[in-house]
């Protein structure tokens, strides 16, 4: 394995809530940066098909029993990714076919068996031979998220071995739960892949603590929305409604070196697809310093155990 790396964050829109159109506008980008000699490639927080901001911009989309809630629900089912499935095929064939690791944000639907109408937040870790190699469901969707999306459990939260390391993933503010930071600490991540709906100051400050404290490098991916982008169905601001173009979720992506510095960016406010080359040695020169799974970890006083059976 080469000790420089180029790795890619994609800062795009989808085609929110229309996974064919998604997945299509994917494929290109990760051929783009394959191309420009990418070999890991990263997407925001359920890039397919698309963060539900909604529930956080639109009034009343929380409402009890409100039907055009419902029937955004609706589509945003219909349009989330099997795993396995159609799209997860056609994913892995791309990262085998460009021998890029690629790490993808969905939302999630179990097609078939109990929780079949729950959805899932969701990160899918494919090697450069095409293997799912990881898939992690986020443990505890944040505030108005609960109101769409399931519990995960801790199968997928771990770190694995890929093409391009040691590599590792958490979702929002799992950032801000301190044991799944541990957990994935312990595991020893040459590289973390943060992923965010939009990666604002707050965001900023748990990408670039993670990088300081896990001694590794951390992709934080957001991703671009335009109130235009909110569901038909819904009522907009005032504000959304004079501003289609407004931007509802701006990026922010960046790329961070283990010393929590900016290797690149962070980038707001248009569609990029962000690139840097990782010297993976980097890491070693500054766990000399901070090692919170070596020398600055304490097992003799600290126990440390996760479960990792299916719940």
């Amino acid at each position: 394995m080469a000790k420089t790396i180029r790795v890619a964050i994609v800062q795009a829109r989808p085609v929110y809530y229309q996974l064919e159109k998604s997945l299509s506008l994917a494929l290109e980008r990760i051929e783009s940066a394959a191309q420009n000699g990418a070999r890991l490639v990263v997407f925001g927080e359920t890039w397919l098909p698309g963060y539900p901001a909604w529930l956080d911009h639109c009034p009343g989309a929380a409402l009890w029993n409100h039907p055009p809630t419902k029937a955004v629900y609706a589509r945003l089912r219909e349009n989330s990714v099997a795993v396995p499935g159609k799209e997860t095929r056609l994913l892995a064939q791309a990262a085998a076919d460009l021998r890029v690791v690629l790490v993808m944000g969905i939302n999630e639907q179990v097609e078939k068996g109990p929780g079949n109408n729950t959805l899932y937040n969701s990160i899918l870790i494919f090697d450069a031979d095409g293997r799912l190699i990881n898939h992690h469901r986020k443990l505890m969707p944040t505030y108005t998220e609960k109101l769409i999306w399931g519990l995960g459990d801790a199968r997928g939260l771990r770190a694995v071995d890929s093409a391009v390391g040691r590599i590792g993933g958490l979702i929002c503010w799992e950032h801000w739960m301190p044991l799944s930071r541990q957990k994935l600490h312990l595991d020893g991540e040459a590289i973390h892949v943060a992923l965010w709906p939009t990666v604002h100051d707050m965001h900023q400050i748990a990408s670039r603590h993670y990088a300081f404290e896990g001694r590794c490098f951390v992709l934080a991916a957001g991703s671009i929305l335009r109130a235009s982008d909110l569901p038909a169905e819904l009522e907009l601001t005032d504000a959304f409604k004079r501003h289609p173009d407004a931007l509802v979720l701006r990026g922010g992506s960046a790329i961070i070196a283990p010393d929590g510095s900016y290797l690149m960016g962070p980038m707001y406010d248009r569609e990029t697809i962000m690139m840097a080359d990782l010297d993976l040695d980097e890491r070693y020169r500054e766990g000399l310093t901070l090692d919170v799974s070596g020398h600055y970890h304490r097992p003799d006083i600290f126990q440390f155990s996760v479960n990792t059976d299916p719940l």
